[in-house]
């Protein structure tokens, strides 16, 4: 059993899918995910075992090995699967509406799903999320960003909307006198910290969309000006 077990994150998009087992049991890698998410969203990423995830499909952690390898392997089923509900846009439509339509929705999905954002370091190559990047770099190279700007464009387009769900789920998820006491120790050391005394890095409830809807449109306010900046050197 040990021997199954081995492997890192990502290695379950890199490895050739096995063969089926003659007489196989009645379980299938879509039900495993689905229970694993279930179970995640629940209790969190530390709290998933093959064994706990065993248990709640019914069955036997032998059985739960025929079907996914590692708890890496559950990981980034999990993770990619998740990304499905991630609309993509139709084509022919404005290039600032389709990424903003993607990235709300991707930011929509991470927070729905508090453990996902705190995972997104790991290898990314399941088919949707690839489906998905590679409509936000399509898109951005349709507006005319070229590299070294589209790689730049992308990863900060990525790492915003991870930042800022990441920043949300786990400021959410704690106890309103733990935000408050944070904002009193602000104020009661203000002469040290007066600009976060004032404004603060932590969104009153009920902020926290309208502050990335904003960072959103600067990010895509600085592409777009940058695309029309190369675009007016190359002429």
């Amino acid at each position: 059993m040990a021997g199954r077990r081995s492997g890192s994150a990502g290695d379950v998009w890199l490895r050739a899918p096995a063969r089926e087992a003659r007489a196989a049991p009645p379980l299938s890698r879509d039900r495993i995910v689905a229970e694993a998410i279930a179970l995640l969203d629940e209790e969190g990423a530390d709290r998933l075992t093959m064994r706990r995830l065993a248990e709640r499909l019914g069955t036997g952690s032998t059985t739960l090995y025929w079907h996914v390898k590692t708890k890496d392997d559950v990981l980034d089923l999990a993770l990619d699967a998740i990304f499905a509900a991630v609309q993509i846009p139709g084509e022919g439509g404005d290039w600032r509406a389709d990424i903003t339509a993607l990235i709300s929705g991707w930011h929509a999905v991470l927070l729905a799903h508090p453990w996902s954002a705190a995972l997104l370091g790991r290898p990314m190559l399941g088919p949707n999320v690839l489906a998905r990047s590679e409509f936000l770099y399509g898109t951005l190279l349709a507006a005319g960003v070229t590299e070294p700007h589209l790689t730049a464009a992308a990863y900060g387009l990525s790492n915003y909307v991870i930042g800022s769900a990441l920043m949300q789920a786990t400021w959410t998820a704690r106890e309103q006198g733990a935000r408050q006491a944070a904002r009193e120790h602000f104020r009661a050391d203000q002469d040290r910290y007066p600009a976060l005394a004032t404004h603060g890095p932590l969104a009153k409830d009920g902020d926290w969309q309208t502050s990335f809807t904003i960072g959103l449109t600067w990010l895509l306010d600085g592409i777009q000006a940058g695309a029309a900046e190369e675009a007016s050197t190359e002429s």
